[in-house]
């Protein structure tokens, strides 16, 4: 006799709850920092990663049930000289269940060229320039992307330890003489908030394969909060609030050359 697994209501319920609730902060970020306006078309960037999925998903949701006049295209950049793979067959199905038209556009990337900057750098760099060519391409004003708050956190120490400059990722930010709005609606959510939306919406994520990913600064900087934060989670949001509370008469003035 077969067993008949009976669903977890309970579960279900908590798994609904969370899920309003990460949309409802991803609105309070779009309303707080004027992300989307009526008449808007934007460009989202999914990867195929947990947090590029999330995101299409809330601003397809929010465009459908917040009666918010303005449109969605997803594009996948795909690097062909890098072995990862994305469910070509999943983000279609995804892309058409959510009514969004979605694009692929193929790139190359010459790792063996000698360079200063580390793959993952040029990388990163020629996906952000096709995108940006793309927005213009398909007529769109703002371009999306899944960076979430551990990112920009991330960001901020990167560039304190390797540049020493105080910047980070803008929830906002206006390129191109104002020809396209870069916006980042998940800023306000931590990577655990994002990984628990994927494992609740059973994402088909790609497989990661790149060589050099497990080689990088920001790995390392992703480890070295980790150690610092522990269980705490009041520490990385003290991090991400203290960009908005700078307190510069309590910084010293260093001169160019120390």
């Amino acid at each position: 006799m077969d067993i008949v697994k009976m669903p977890n209501r309970e579960q279900e319920k908590k798994d609904q709850y969370f899920q309003r609730k990460i949309a409802k902060r991803m609105g309070k970020a779009i309303s707080d920092f004027e992300l989307i306006e009526d008449g808007d078309r934007i460009m989202v960037g999914v990867s195929g990663g947990k947090d590029s999925l999330a995101l299409l998903e809330l601003l397809a949701l929010r465009r459908k049930f917040k009666k918010q006049n303005f449109d969605v295209v997803a594009v996948h950049i795909n690097v062909l000289e890098l072995p990862y793979e994305v469910d070509r067959e999943f983000l279609k199905a995804f892309c058409e269940r959510l009514d969004v038209e979605l694009i692929y556009r193929d790139i190359n990337v010459d790792f063996e060229r000698p360079s200063k900057k580390p793959a993952c750098f040029r990388c990163s760099w020629h996906r952000r320039t096709t995108l940006f060519k793309m927005t213009d391409e398909f007529k769109c004003n703002k371009l999306a992307l899944g960076h979430h708050m551990d990112d920009a956190i991330e960001t901020l120490l990167m560039n304190m330890m390797y540049q020493g400059a105080i910047c980070s990722m803008p929830a906002k930010l206006s390129m191109f003489q104002g020809n396209i709005i870069l916006i980042r609606p998940l800023i306000l959510l931590k990577d655990a908030e994002m990984r628990e939306y994927s494992r609740i919406r059973k994402f088909v994520l790609e497989k990661e394969l790149c060589p050099h990913q497990d080689v990088t600064k920001r790995k390392e900087t992703t480890k070295m909060i980790e150690r610092i934060a522990g269980d705490d989670s009041r520490i990385r949001t003290n991090m991400f609030r203290s960009m908005s509370n700078v307190q510069s008469e309590y910084l010293p003035i260093i001169p160019d050359k120390i």
